[in-house]
């Protein structure tokens, strides 16, 4: 676990503010992540959707601060209740995380704002109320769990995901039995960082809309995601490479246009023999590249997945 940066703003925040982390949504493993960095800080309180209320799942997530909702539901007054809800939980001052993709990212790229919660704490703040403080986390990974139902649902056009208790308790059974013996790597690094806080009263004082505050938060998340070995060398990798060498030097070239760019990037010191290191080898023990450095046909789109965690430089200079 790597933590990245941590914005000096964050110094700044009015201790009286209601605080709200708003994060891309990577792998279900985020609640557990940004639960774990804050806990020495604060308890926090997120939405959740049907996917987890199974047993014993549900009682983790609950335990972890969390209640679910229906994101299907078109009932109004399930609707009033749940905005009633949540502009309670800001008045009062609660730490909140929120997701404001409303999904798992199916492609690996950090998506659009869905503005239902967002919407519902605008439309709550009034004048005299203390100040919501929005809070910027990107997540980044080398292995994401679920990362193969994330892309069966990617091809077949579909955000719902299933739920295989049977699948998911095989996995780790036979995860931990590689653990016994000494056979597995683990999953490689998790990151999260930090960006500048954002003030929703200074936003709306300024003419800011809903729809353009979904903007700006997606903005602010894609500037901190963290870039990690294994995405960064799979976008390096691309269609395939001749040799580690030229590797290497695609890696060297990518980070460059990243650092000129400003993107996050969190990667191991020891120059570019550790990054491949890390990022190259765990795409070939899972089959997604032959030794010879050429992209498994029948991965290609798990590869990609994978290389579009990394940001695109030229959008990011434009941002900046």
């Amino acid at each position: 676990m790597r933590v990245g940066r941590i914005d000096r703003e964050l110094r700044n925040v009015d201790p009286q503010a209601t605080v709200i982390f708003v994060m891309n949504h990577r792998s279900n493993v985020d609640y557990v992540l940004i639960t774990w960095l804050v806990a020495n800080r604060t308890a926090l309180s997120y939405a959740v959707g049907e996917w987890a209320h199974v047993c014993p799942l549900s009682a983790m997530v609950r335990a972890m601060g969390a209640y679910f909702i229906r994101r299907g539901s078109r009932n109004a007054l399930y609707r009033k209740v749940l905005a009633r809800h949540v502009q309670m939980t800001t008045k009062a001052g609660t730490t909140q995380a929120i997701f404001p993709e409303g999904g798992l990212s199916p492609d690996g790229k950090v998506g659009s704002a869905r503005m239902g919660l967002l919407s519902y704490i605008i439309e709550g703040f009034e004048p005299g109320d203390r100040d919501v403080v929005f809070l910027p986390v990107g997540l980044g990974y080398d292995r994401v769990l679920e990362d193969r139902v994330l892309v069966e649902a990617a091809a077949s056009g579909s955000r719902r995901f299933r739920n295989r208790p049977v699948r998911v308790a095989g996995h780790a059974l036979n995860f931990l039995w590689q653990r016994m013996l000494g056979r597995t790597k683990g999953f490689g690094t998790a990151a999260a960082a930090f960006g500048a806080p954002i003030s929703l009263r200074a936003y709306l004082d300024g003419g800011g809309t809903v729809e353009g505050l979904g903007d700006r938060l997606m903005t602010a998340i894609r500037a901190v995601v963290p870039v990690l070995p294994v995405p960064l060398v799979a976008r390096a990798l691309g269609d395939g490479a001749a040799s580690r060498e030229e590797l290497g030097d695609r890696g060297a070239a990518l980070i460059a246009r990243l650092e000129d760019a400003g993107a996050m990037l969190n990667l191991p010191q020891g120059g570019l023999a550790m990054i491949l290191a890390e990022g190259l080898d765990p795409l070939i023990r899972r089959g997604l590249v032959s030794q010879n450095l050429q992209p498994a046909a029948q991965e290609r789109a798990l590869l990609t997945f994978y290389a579009n965690a990394v940001p695109d430089p030229l959008a990011a200079t434009r941002q900046t």
